[in-house]
């Protein structure tokens, strides 16, 4: 159907050029001004839905277990969980990240809207819509994700630091999801912490937390 519409769409431009040619403007800007976009803004709804089911395909969803210190190095961890097994994993965040993805976690209003709030109430008053946040990719013990937006009919794929997604989608209450290539390589690699637990032991401490050890922050 894709190629269907490609084809359409690049005869139409054909035919406007021709017709503006030949001096039939009325033709041409009917082609121009009325067709191409239907079938444009139609390609682009189907090219966001097939990379959408395909970027399903090789993903999994995840929650926000918690928030906690790293006993180890006392910096902060998100603790993600895929929601369909006992799987977890771990993110270090900076000190700023994890305060604003706490003060989502515990509702705490602020009288000025933090940075990440800001970000929320500019996606919104462009009429856009955070539709997911995906972690993408890990490189040299480094996170990399992607914020899945919509906008009318564009979709809108921007490159972001994981916290600053997580901090994001906990505000606008859309879905994660973590590719399954970072899953597996997450599960074997302790982000840098050469002088910490092995990766083994980690995941194990991880996996048996409890409310008590999430502290406040969990949910």
């Amino acid at each position: 159907m894709e190629s269907d519409l490609k084809k359409r769409i690049e005869a139409l431009r054909i035919e406007a050029d021709e017709q503006t040619r030949k001096g039939q403007l009325d033709r041409a800007a009917q082609i121009q001004f009325g067709e191409l976009p239907r079938l444009e803004a139609e390609l682009k709804m189907l090219s966001g839905a097939q990379d959408e089911s395909q970027m399903d395909k090789g993903s999994v969803e995840v929650r926000i277990r918690g928030l906690m210190m790293d006993p180890s190095t006392s910096m902060p961890i998100v603790v993600l969980k895929d929601v369909a097994s006992e799987i977890v994993m771990p993110i270090w965040v900076g000190i700023f990240e994890a305060n604003a993805i706490a003060l989502e976690i515990e509702k705490v209003a602020t009288p000025r809207p933090m940075t990440h709030d800001l970000t929320r109430n500019l996606i919104r008053n462009l009429n856009a819509r955070l539709e997911r946040v995906v972690i993408s990719e890990l490189k040299d013990d480094t996170f990399y994700a992607k914020l899945w937006l919509q906008q009318g009919s564009d979709p809108l794929v921007i490159d972001a630091r994981p916290s600053d997604a997580l901090a994001l989608a906990l505000r606008a209450d859309c879905p994660i999801y973590v590719t399954d290539e970072v899953m597996q390589k997450a599960k074997l690699n302790t982000s840098g912490q050469a002088e910490g637990p092995t990766a083994e032991q980690l995941r194990g401490w991880l996996e048996g937390l409890n409310d008590e050890d999430l502290g406040r922050y969990k949910m």
